[in-house]
């Protein structure tokens, strides 16, 4: 378990899978800017056993109630990560803390040289987020991203390990 001042993340376990299958299928926890696939607690309990190159990440309060998820995983020298937070927690703080945590455990547990993200430009919030967290905007992926049957943009945010380590000292 990795420990904040907000938020506490750990990883992700099959006694989370209920309400992880829930929100999941939940479009007010997805939102307008990542794709809704509806799957049954059998099949998340699957993929559950499967998955092998992301790790899911379970954001909690300081209650241990789940608040949100994260999920990271290879791409060659790097690790891209990703995060959700469900509607009643954000602007809180809890998903730019959340990122925070989980850059330093990858950049100080990993030989990495960069973490990579993207989020739709639309998604404010998102973008706030990274940038908060010291990310670099990169650039835009042009309609790279199919939700609710349209292609979108997405914008792609990075920070590598040297700009890390001074921020974090």
């Amino acid at each position: 378990m990795l420990k904040g001042k907000l938020v506490d993340i750990r990883p992700l376990e099959s006694s989370d899978l209920d309400w992880f299958t829930e929100w999941n299928n939940d479009p007010h926890y997805t939102g307008p800017f990542e794709p809704l696939e509806v799957n049954s607690r059998d099949k998340i309990e699957k993929w559950y056993d499967s998955e092998k190159n992301a790790e899911w990440w379970v954001i909690t309060d300081k209650l241990d109630n789940p608040v949100g998820q994260l999920v990271a995983g290879p791409q060659g020298d790097c690790y891209w990560l990703g995060y959700i937070l469900h509607p009643d927690h954000r602007g809180k703080g809890y998903a730019t803390e959340a990122v925070k945590l989980l850059v330093d455990y990858l950049f100080r547990a990993k030989n990495l040289v960069r973490v990579q993200a993207e989020c739709s430009p639309e998604n404010k919030a998102s973008v706030r987020v990274l940038e908060k967290a010291g990310f670099t905007y990169e650039g835009l992926r042009r309609k790279a991203v199919l939700i609710q049957g349209q292609f979108l943009d997405s914008a792609i945010f990075s920070i590598l390990k040297d700009e890390w380590a001074p921020i974090h000292s």
